[in-house]
């Protein structure tokens, strides 16, 4: 079953209107580690699908998707400050990327981590909202570090 494009990209839109506006991200998480799949966008130098970490918006389509290879995960909340400043920036690190809203045949959008973060801090300037991050004085600090990273 293929779904389309926009519509991954309509739910991602949500996604980072919604955490934007409720402070949390959720992730499926067991004794070893959270859930991962392998991009279908996304290759390493050699060729192969670089590792993907998802996310949701909603604990109930986090829940949703704890089944088969994941029927051992339970939902866990990542508040957005630490998701931005820690999990983001550390998985574009480690050459991650991050799958958002994925539905229970896993289906759901991919995005750099980076790019995240810009496409969060637009949101939340936007409404005029602002978080308090722990290595970063601001938004617009985090805002101008990726910038400058991304450059």
């Amino acid at each position: 079953m293929f779904q389309d494009t926009i519509t991954l990209k309509n739910r991602h839109l949500k996604f980072v209107k919604t955490v934007s506006n409720s402070g949390i991200i959720y992730g499926l998480k067991s004794k070893n580690g959270f859930a991962t799949s392998r991009s279908t966008q996304f290759e390493d130098d050699d060729g192969n699908p670089i590792r993907m970490i998802c996310f949701w918006a909603e604990k109930v389509l986090a829940q949703s998707c704890a089944q088969d290879e994941w029927k051992e995960y339970i939902v866990t909340e990542i508040p957005l400050a630490e998701f931005m400043e820690n999990w983001c920036i550390g998985m574009a690190n480690d050459g991650l990327v991050i799958g958002t809203q994925f539905d229970q045949n896993l289906f759901g959008h991919e995005v750099e981590p980076l790019d995240l973060i810009l496409e969060l801090t637009a949101e939340l300037k936007s409404n005029g909202k602002d978080l308090t991050f722990k290595k970063f004085n601001e938004i617009d600090d985090l805002e101008k570090h990726i910038k400058e990273i991304t450059e």
